[in-house]
């Protein structure tokens, strides 16, 4: 499973569209289904309006119709570990089968981490606490 992620990530990588720093990075993330979906960052002139490899792969996904993770692969930097930035850490737990769901940290081909989201997100915000929230009484 992590050598198809792994392959379907270095090369949405490879269609990065980073003018402005040159840091290229691609993702890819397996759904309920087995079907995997890749995406690579996209900077924008007006740098706020530039969007994340992880999130690229996940609304690639979502917009097919998939809205769990089974997991997901990122890679960037090809000499170093790139973990995903907070907002993409955000996106993925929405959509994490499970906070065990795998996150493979690629540095090339050969040599990558695995850790779940629980690891790289601990204590998530996610829906239930919006649940749990509803069912507090204000006196």
């Amino acid at each position: 499973m992590y050598k198809e992620l792994i392959d379907a990530a270095l090369e949405a990588r490879e269609n990065a569209y980073v003018p402005y720093s040159g840091f290229k990075v691609g993702s890819a993330v397996l759904m309920e289904d087995d079907t995997i979906f890749n995406g690579c960052n996209i900077e924008n002139a007006s740098y706020g309006a530039t969007n994340c490899a992880e999130r690229t792969a996940i609304f690639n996904a979502v917009s097919h119709g998939h809205t769990k993770i089974k997991a997901l692969a990122v890679v960037g930097d090809i000499h170093n570990f790139t973990y995903p930035c907070g907002i993409c850490r955000q996106v993925m737990v929405e959509f994490a089968e499970n906070r065990e769901i795998p996150i493979i940290i690629i540095k090339n081909k050969d040599e990558y981490l695995v850790k779940t989201m629980e690891d790289i997100l601990p204590g998530a915000f996610t829906k239930i606490d919006l649940d749990a929230e509803k069912e507090v009484k204000y006196v």
